[in-house]
């Protein structure tokens, strides 16, 4: 693992350099060029990790001063829990850190902010082609075999 990380709750000073993580986020998964999520989203996404009223979250890892990942993560209800539960609905590292603990150090934080607040289960999905994001996963968490489905409205 590298020295001197540092996961902590996301800053006002840090947009820049999240900024260009979650470009590299958005990007990986296709959302770039022609596909790019509107700024509109982007501003708003930001402004609710800032906003204690809001139930989404967010945290950085940062290595000698720099942010080298993000974790994006939020609480809602579910029918099967009496608590509410965790989507860890983004995580991204700088591809360098990659396999080198970073991930998984990020993933622990959002598991320790969801024990915190009463959370049962934390949760995420990923593309079945992140082969280097799966491995890590299988380490970590169990895969239960659900497939996801999505309907743009």
């Amino acid at each position: 693992m590298p020295q001197q990380i540092c996961i902590r709750s996301i800053l006002q000073q840090d947009y820049e350099q999240w900024r260009l993580l979650w470009d590299g986020y958005n990007a990986f998964y296709g959302r770039s060029g022609d596909k790019a999520l509107s700024e509109q989203i982007t501003a708003t996404t930001w402004s609710r990790f800032l906003d204690a009223d809001e139930p989404v979250h967010a945290a950085v890892s940062v290595m000698d001063g720099r942010i080298v990942g993000l974790v994006h993560y939020l609480f809602h209800r579910s029918t099967t829990r009496l608590n509410d539960v965790c989507y860890l609905q983004d995580l991204f590292t700088e591809p360098f850190l990659r396999g080198k603990g970073v991930g998984r150090l990020l993933i622990q934080w959002v598991t320790d902010a969801a024990r915190a607040a009463g959370s049962e289960r934390v949760y995420w999905q990923t593309q079945d082609s992140n082969q280097a994001g799966r491995v890590l996963y299988d380490k970590v968490a169990r895969y239960n075999g659900f497939i996801v489905y999505s309907q743009e409205i």
